[in-house]
């Protein structure tokens, strides 16, 4: 049936496409829009106010109406719905992180794709399971629309990016007297209230008020015994503030304030993999070989407990949204707020002077359970099986990631400013903008967590671990890191003649990470006579550092000392520090061929840049070093009218990707005592080539279909594993291979949208029936595991949207989104090679609803 939806869906987009060609007039209009002849989508990406149509760059827009009716609050519900967007959400929707034309980003790398609300990138984030720096939850409300912009926009935009950049533009103040209310019950016992006003307290001062509030059970339900009931739920409160001033009648003060709250149980997987031959003597990484120097006796246990708990799984008859964790009380809560001031002043005819300066704070608090694991001591496969029989079928965790007291897992700020100068020439022919960039991004406090490591750790905040596999780890990590990103820009477009442009631009850019960490291990085990006792306080690195151990010392009456150190508990003797420094400069040339209005051909080339980074848990492999990317694309945006309108819009484009920060896991050594870890590096080199299509088309003036198509080819060239002679690791795990995809890149992804007016009288209000289907083929997640192939999936929404009931002030709509409730997955954790087992995560089931709005004002 999907594959028939499939093929229909391409049949549609083969159509429109006919269509288009042997149309002489054609242009881009946002997806989906009723009246493409009646209403110019005005979008920012050149950071002007244009006509879509007029802007040479490959954009899909999106307006509140369209969000609404595919339930986007948050922004991993935007990929669904965008072909070249995707997402990777390992640790959480909201805390996501999203890829444009395959161009990931990884935890603690910088993204690739910048978000960006009302000008301003989204606040910088860092910490250990941060993702993507983005909007809050809730930041999707009252929007004039969102626009994603594909491939480098560095020249103009803040942070240098190598993907794109979503643009979310919020609703400005206006000179009327209007807003809004309106009520949402779904499934999973879904309750939102979302509302605006906008209040024009005098002629040259207007202020508009929004809010979201939006909570829902979970999807994901746990079957442990410990810990909350479901897991992906949804809780979360957003309020904005924004307020116009026009001081003078050629100067405007606009300013923002806007704060997002999230307190959920967080994210969870189901595992799905497990070894179950955990000892193998001809293994060659030696991990697997009793005896020899790299053996690892703990992933024999944790692939034992993994293979027992897949066991229970299937016992049970769980299914894929049935999760079995034991955490015993997980959070996940983000505390995010920006205030964004923009004065412009219109100095004369030609030229324009604005100001942006922003100021914002993000805090997390989170406590889960990384893989998402409910272990018990297992039955173990060799002789030492007899070392464990009091404690066998006692709990122990693998890693379990908890707050520490007084501190936030994650805390930043970030102040930006921005100087713009546009102008033009008396002529017209020449529209240019120049101006300078600064970001400081600073801690707020240590960012520190403490983390429970192969003991039953009831309590890691507060040290309180028992011992049941023989030791148990609770690991510290505090940091500090401060972000410095400067730049300077222009760009200029001159008119070589009526329909032919020539557009350039340059960027220098200098970045600069400093980072202080002071990460320590505490190790516990059982002392004869005296208990469970800390035998050790020392640094995570002690095996570079092998005399720092700072724990009080265990003395055993009438033995004397027989562990521990000098008991001086000095968490600066811990103390590294870093600072990784890069300058690139980012370029962009464009011509663009407009012979009528309906009629944009264009070719660019642009040159864009990530900065390197830091990250102090993979000890001697802490840095990276930037990428670079050549992209280049062509393109054509036309559109046709009459009695059958729409656009149709097609790119190309090849990308080739250098220096590239590649994503894998590190097993360590055996004598280190630590838990895998995650790590980046400098290790390859790949092409992203690809076509974009998006089309649309009204019919007998009530029915509109729309198309968006993108076909993406990656390919790594070149992959080159680090040499870890003299490090604490034995084996790095990438998560991609040579020959193969980037991760997270399907080959296709297809949306298609129809939507019907009914052709009712206009007292009976106005009502749509709509439908919206998604098609993405199967993309890699991780190449080195068994299950890191992620399937294909088909996802169709349904929405009744009877707008002005009844010639009322009132909007009644139904949704329905994954109507046919398919189970598709998002992602695996990967850790096959580092703890013997995997773990799939799967998207949200069918969702659906019903909403009630009233309209005022308007």
């Amino acid at each position: 049936m999907m594959k028939n939806g499939y093929k229909a869906a391409l049949w549609l987009g083969g159509a429109l496409g006919a269509l288009a060609a042997g149309t002489p007039a054609l242009a881009q209009t946002s997806e989906g829009m009723a009246r493409i002849d009646d209403e110019a989508i005005i979008v920012t990406a050149r950071r002007v106010e244009e006509n879509l149509q007029d802007v040479p760059i490959s954009i899909t827009v999106f307006n509140q109406e369209q969000l609404n009716n595919r339930n986007v609050a948050v922004a991993s519900d935007l990929a669904t719905y965008t072909p070249s967007l995707s997402i990777n959400q390992r640790y959480g929707p909201e805390k996501s992180s999203f890829a444009i034309r395959g161009f990931n980003q990884e935890i603690s790398t910088a993204p690739t794709v910048g978000v960006y609300f009302a000008d301003v990138v989204g606040v910088r984030a860092q910490g250990g399971t941060v993702s993507g720096s983005t909007v809050g939850a809730g930041a999707f409300t009252d929007l004039q629309n969102v626009q994603v912009l594909k491939g480098p926009q560095g020249t103009l935009f803040g942070r240098n990016t190598t993907g794109g950049a979503v643009l979310l533009v919020p609703r400005k103040p206006t000179d009327r007297l209007e807003g809004m209310i309106e009520g949402t019950y779904g499934n999973y016992d879904q309750k939102r209230v979302q509302g605006a006003i906008n209040v024009p307290l005098a002629e040259t001062f207007k202020v508009r008020l929004a809010f979201d509030r939006n909570k829902r059970d979970g999807y994901l339900k746990n079957q442990a015994d410990v810990g909350p009931d479901a897991y992906a739920d949804l809780n979360y409160t957003y309020l904005r503030l924004s307020v116009v001033g026009d001081l003078t009648p050629d100067l405007e003060n606009y300013t923002i304030a806007h704060y997002s709250r999230s307190n959920t149980n967080g994210y969870a997987a189901r595992l799905a993999v497990c070894d179950r031959n955990p000892i193998d003597f001809t293994d060659p990484s030696g991990i697997k070989t009793p005896g020899n120097p790299n053996f690892s006796f703990q992933r024999v246990v944790t692939a034992a407990a993994a293979c027992d708990q897949i066991d229970r799984q299937a016992a049970r008859g769980d299914g894929p949204l049935d999760v079995d964790v034991g955490a015993r009380d997980p959070f996940l809560k983000l505390e995010q707020w920006q205030i964004i001031n923009t004065t412009t002043w219109r100095a004369s005819d030609l030229i324009t002077v604005k100001n942006i300066v922003s100021y914002g704070e993000i805090r997390e608090h989170s406590s889960f359970s990384l893989n998402s694991d409910n272990f018990f001591v297992p039955e173990l496969p060799f002789p030492l099986t007899g070392q464990l029989a009091a404690t066998r079928g006692q709990p122990f965790d693998v890693i379990e990631l908890d707050v520490s007291p007084g501190h936030p897992s994650a805390g930043q700020s970030t102040t930006t400013e921005e100087l713009q100068v546009q102008g033009q020439s008396a002529d017209g022919k020449l529209d240019f903008v120049v101006g300078g960039y600064l970001e400081f991004s600073r801690p707020i406090g240590w960012s520190q967590q403490r983390t429970g490591i192969y003991g039953n750790c009831t309590n890691p905040s507060a040290l309180e671990c028992t011992t049941p596999i023989g030791f148990a780890l609770i690991s510290q990590s505090r940091t500090k890191f401060d972000f410095d990103n400067h730049g300077i820009f222009a760009q200029a477009s001159y008119d070589l003649t009526d329909a032919l442009t020539l557009t350039g631009g340059v960027r220098y850019t200098f970045d600069k990470i400093s980072g202080v960490s002071e990460s320590t291990r505490y190790t516990y085990a059982p002392i004869p006579g005296l208990g469970q006792q800390l035998i050790s306080l020392d640094c995570n690195d002690n095996i570079t550092r092998p005399n720092v151990n700072i724990a009080p010392p265990v003395i055993i009456p009438g033995i004397g000392q027989v562990a521990g150190g000098d008991g001086s508990g000095d968490l600066s003797k811990c103390r590294v520090t870093q600072e990784v420094n890069s300058k690139e400069p980012t370029w962009l040339i464009n011509l663009d061929y407009k012979p009528n209005r309906d009629i944009l051909l264009y070719a660019k080339y642009a040159r864009g840049y990530r900065q390197g980074g830091l990250n102090f848990t993979t000890v001697g492999l802490e840095t990276w070093e930037p990428e670079t990317v050549d992209a280049y694309e062509i393109g054509a945006k036309t559109s046709f009218h009459g009695g059958v309108r729409g656009y149709f819009n097609l790119a190309a484009f090849y990308n080739d990707l250098k220096g590239q920060q590649i994503f894998g896991g590190l097993v360590p050594r055996a004598d280190s005592g630590l838990s895998g870890a995650a790590g980046i590096v400098n290790a390859g080199s790949s092409t992203l080539k690809g076509i974009e299509v998006d089309a649309a088309v009204t019919l007998f003036d009530n029915l509109n279909l729309s198309l968006g198509y993108t076909y993406l080819d990656t390919e790594i060239k070149e992959l080159v594993i680090p040499d870890l002679t003299g490090t604490l690791y034995v084996f790095f795990e990438a998560y991609a291979k040579e020959g193969g995809p980037l991760t997270y890149s399907p080959k296709h992804r297809l949306t298609t949208t129809a939507t019907y007016t009914l052709p009712l009288d206009e007292g009976v209000g106005r009502v749509s029936l709509g439908a919206t289907y998604t098609y993405t083929s199967e993309q890699v997640a991780n190449e080195e595991s068994v299950i890191g192939v992620l399937p294909s999936s088909n996802l169709l929404n349904l929405n009744l949207n009877w707008d002005r009931v009844g010639g009322s002030d009132f909007d009644l709509a139904l949704f329905a989104t994954n109507v046919t409730d398919e189970r598709y997955l998002v992602s695996v954790t990967g850790g096959l090679n580092a703890y013997g087992f995997d773990a799939k995560q799967y998207g949200a089931p069918r969702m659906y609803g019903v909403r009630l709005r009233y309209n005022f004002g308007t």
